[in-house]
């Protein structure tokens, strides 16, 4: 009975392992922005309770800015509000572009969603009906399933990632790792959506 529980134990480590190991690799092929994106999505982090912009969402927002001014086009930024937080993520997103410059007329705003499918999902709905080239931008980590959903709604998505805290890899990657795992659960029809 324990060398039963021993293997399983083994395989379960191995297949967690192989996981962590795919995420690892998907965050490292994501092809360079082609430059050809009609608008950029900013996926929300968190916001602290005194207002200010995490660490991780700060190098989110940095990273969008450069690719705004490197083509202006329309910013979508995305993040209702979450536990411990002052207001909804994209309010605080789109006041960070208004003071670095960018003009109020270009961010639009979804503060109603709670994960990357919703992120993806109202951003399409608030673009115009002609924009399908996308370009992603949120922790480098997240990109490739933030890719991947988006094109599963039928954009035509590319990213930039931002880089994290080398503190926070571990929880970050395990976490993306379940979250693949849902995704693609649900793909499947395994599980709803």
């Amino acid at each position: 009975m324990i060398k039963t529980l021993l293997w399983l134990a083994a395989i379960g480590f191995a297949g967690w392992t192989a996981l962590v190991l795919f995420v690892t690799y998907k965050e490292y092929t994501v092809p360079a922005p082609s430059g050809e994106a009609q608008a950029i999505i900013v996926l929300g982090a968190q916001v602290k309770p005194d207002g200010t912009l995490s660490v991780q969402l700060e190098w989110r927002m940095e990273e969008a800015l450069k690719q705004y001014q490197k083509k202006t086009q329309p910013i979508v930024v995305c993040g209702a509000q979450g536990a411990n937080e002052p207001g909804p993520e994209a309010h605080y997103m789109r006041d960070w572009l208004l003071e670095k410059g960018v003009p109020s007329a270009h961010v639009l705003i979804d503060d109603e969603s709670f994960n990357t499918r919703q992120n993806l999902q109202n951003a399409k709905k608030l673009l115009d009906e002609d924009i399908k080239r996308v370009l992603i931008v949120t922790s480098n980590y997240h990109l490739p399933r933030s890719v991947a959903l988006a094109e599963d709604l039928g954009l035509e998505a590319e990213g930039v990632g931002s880089p994290i805290k080398l503190l926070w890899w571990a929880k970050n990657h395990y976490r993306e790792a379940l979250a693949w795992v849902k995704y693609l659960m649900q793909k499947w029809g395994v599980m709803p959506i």
